[in-house]
């Protein structure tokens, strides 16, 4: 079937023949990627959201690398089911139905089919953006009961005869019209359950939701204030500055006017009452824990009381509040690894190649010189051979200033209790090996592209690796990040970061001057003659 597209959609399909695997026809993730590059679409923007990116998409489906095409594809079945089922939830839409971006999307998400699965696994359902297009058009489409004798009204015609009864909305667009004035009493949905809807009850919501909307947007400004200026990272300053602008678009819809005349502060009994816990804080943490609990609690009444006036605004609320608690953990683990690592510098990491007494000797020799953080990987040994040497380096490092990392093995970290545990983008997630090691031990993650370095912050890791930067003599790479990277980063994020792969005390200053003052490294230590005086060089050139 012939479809028509928007010009961002038609350029979506253009990106999106970039990604199609060559030989075959476009499939539903090379359509997903499509949606990413056009970066300020609708589309894109819901994608952002709910924190999908292109490198995301590309570690679920490897398969699918952007090439060079001459040709747009045929459209896969995947693809044609999609755009299929999109067509047939808005029909009520103006026709001939031309596809925007956020169509397609629908699409994606409403289809019975593996992309369609793994949308829903980051929270993106066809239901809710269905309700998200049609509320843009300016259609209300909340089921209302009718009489036996009522003819039911247009679902095109935006009306508030065809609004919720007793919600905002409805008071708001009647109030407006010439001729009508909202009557004393004003039924809820369900009179029988619910009784009426008194003018009273009408100034007592209005005050309720005026109130938990002003604490909601100033303890979301202090938090931002905390983040922006005493943390410094943008990265995070942008995700706060995000949910600001959306906790105020799904408050836009709310006459505001009504709002202000129903506020009554000098009558406010609440302003009379106060405890000690209101009036100290011990430092800037307890001021940013204080004011995200007093934003998750106005965003839960917000929701509660929301339900009333406007369902599909609750439930906006209602993730907005999922979102606070991810930033919030988020910025207590980059304010926790500023403070943890705040003078870890050099990471060295150590395979368990060597013999028992080679180890004990290189590892000796590195506690006396200061390095910070020594990690154990080694993909030879058997397990109890590993924890074997594991152990053995806990004991070593034990009572001094550097830490012991396990590499991808966070039950052999519980084991030989170490101070932490570093995964790879292909080993057990953040959150699985932060399920095993427990709240205190530190959780690192490998980060290739400043996307994984941001939903590594996301994800609530301690600190991340930035590489490969150069080629290394000690491990193969596909693909170098560069130096490009370690800017991106720099650039971005606060929470530790160790660029990683080659650096040697030749090249290291160039990483500092892509703005990263902390590094791993392999080779630079275990190749060199003294491991000791290495160490002590690269730890010189940091200082």
């Amino acid at each position: 079937m012939e479809y028509q597209y928007t010009p961002g959609a038609r350029r979506v399909l253009d990106e999106a023949a970039h990604w199609a695997i060559e030989g075959e026809r476009l499939g539903a993730p090379a359509l997903l990627l499509g949606l990413l590059a056009e970066s300020e679409c609708r589309a894109a923007e819901v994608l952002a959201r709910h924190y999908v990116s292109t490198e995301l998409v590309q570690s679920r489906w490897p398969q699918f690398v952007r090439h060079a095409v001459c040709e747009p594809p045929l459209f896969s079945a995947d693809v044609q089911a999609s755009l299929s089922l999109a067509a047939e939830r808005l029909h009520e839409c103006v026709c001939p139905l031309e596809f925007a971006t956020e169509h397609l999307l629908l699409g994606l998400a409403a289809a019975d089919h593996e992309t369609a699965a793994w949308l829903h696994e980051q929270g993106i359902h066809a239901g809710e953006l269905e309700d998200e297009i049609y509320r843009c058009c300016g259609y209300d489409r909340s089921p209302l009961p009718l009489e036996e004798d009522e003819e039911a009204t247009s679902p095109l015609e935006p009306q508030a005869d065809a609004l919720p009864q007793g919600s905002l909305a409805a008071m708001h667009l009647l109030a407006e019209r010439p001729g009508n004035e909202v009557t004393e009493t004003v039924g809820y949905r369900d009179e029988s359950s619910m009784g009426t809807f008194q003018p009273a009850d009408r100034i007592h919501l209005l005050r309720i939701i005026d109130a938990a909307a002003d604490r909601a947007r100033e303890g979301l400004r202090v938090v931002e204030d905390y983040v922006r200026f005493a943390l410094d990272d943008p990265h995070l300053t942008g995700q706060l500055k995000r949910l600001r602008h959306e906790l105020t678009a799904a408050l836009e819809s709310l006459p505001q006017d009504q709002l202000l005349a129903a506020r009554e502060t000098q009558a406010d009994v609440g302003t009379r009452i106060s405890t000690s816990a209101e009036t100290e804080r011990r430092g800037l943490a307890d001021v940013v824990g204080a004011n995200f609990a007093r934003l998750q609690e106005a965003l839960r009444s917000l929701e509660e009381f929301g339900k009333i006036v406007c369902p599909a605004m609750a439930a906006k609320l209602e993730r907005l509040r999922y979102q606070s608690y991810t930033l919030e953990r988020a910025i207590e683990s980059t304010r926790s690894s500023c403070q943890r690592l705040a003078d870890a510098r050099l990471y060295v990491l150590l395979d368990g190649g060597m013999s028992e007494s080679a180890q004990a000797e290189r590892v000796q020799a590195l506690v006396q010189v200061g390095v910070d953080i020594i990690q154990l990987r080694d993909k030879t040994l058997d397990d109890r051979a590993l924890v074997c040497r594991a152990r053995q380096l806990r004991e070593l490092t034990r009572g001094s200033r550097t830490m012991f990392v396990m590499n991808d093995r966070p039950d052999l970290a519980v084991l030989a209790d170490a101070d932490g545990v570093h995964v790879g983008q292909e080993e057990l997630t953040v959150k699985d090996a932060r399920t095993l090691v427990g709240p205190d031990r530190l959780v690192g993650v490998s980060t290739h592209s400043i996307e994984q370095a941001r939903q590594a912050v996301l994800d609530g890791a301690d600190y991340i690796g930035v590489g490969p930067v150069f080629p290394s003599g000690t491990k193969q790479f596909d693909r170098l990040a560069g130096l490009e990277l370690v800017r991106a980063v720099a650039a971005e994020v606060r929470l530790s970061a160790f660029a990683i792969g080659g650096i040697t005390a030749d090249n290291l200053p160039l990483v500092r001057q892509a703005g990263l003052g902390r590094v791993a490294v392999s080779g630079a230590v275990a190749s060199a003659a003294d491991p000791g005086a290495a160490a002590r060089r690269l730890l010189a050139l940091l200082s």
